[in-house]
């Protein structure tokens, strides 16, 4: 029995979600690169996460997935989360600042490349804080209080 691939993903999350969703429909489904993905989750970008099915099965998961992308099998039940809020360019730079400042990013290899910019980058956090606010209060005094 050849395994045929029906479909790639970029999230392991979503790629297992489409898997239980075609196990329920009765096909032999497998996930592959989950150690590599879960080793190094920057890979999951790189490799992709593939979903491989029996080759006479492959036609019947590939419809079931076509279906569900078109919403045949949405409900109305789960839909009262409230919408996300929309994050905006001062959301990102802020994050970078504070990956920046505090020596990189947690979780992978990375930390050890940024850990000599630490200091410095608490730094220069530090000063842009205090001129960003010492900026805002001069103006905030010469509008309330003119000279």
């Amino acid at each position: 029995m050849s395994l045929v691939e029906i479909a790639r993903f970029q999230d392991v999350y979503e790629a297992d979600l489409a898997a239980a969703f075609l196990a329920s429909h009765a096909i032999e489904v497998s996930v592959t690169e989950r150690f590599q993905t879960t080793v190094d989750p920057l890979m999951q970008r790189a490799l992709g996460i593939r979903l491989m099915v029996p080759g006479v099965q492959a036609d019947q998961a590939r419809d079931l997935l076509a279906r569900a992308g078109s919403g045949e099998f949405a409900t109305d039940e789960g839909d009262d989360l409230p919408p996300r809020p929309t994050r905006t360019w001062a959301f990102g730079a802020l994050m970078a600042l504070a990956a920046f400042a505090t020596g990189g990013f947690w979780g992978n290899s990375l930390p050890r490349r940024f850990r000599g910019v630490s200091g410095t980058g608490m730094l220069l956090a530090g000063l842009l804080f205090i001129a960003v606010w010492g900026g805002v209060a001069i103006v905030a005094k010469l509008l309330l209080d003119p000279p």
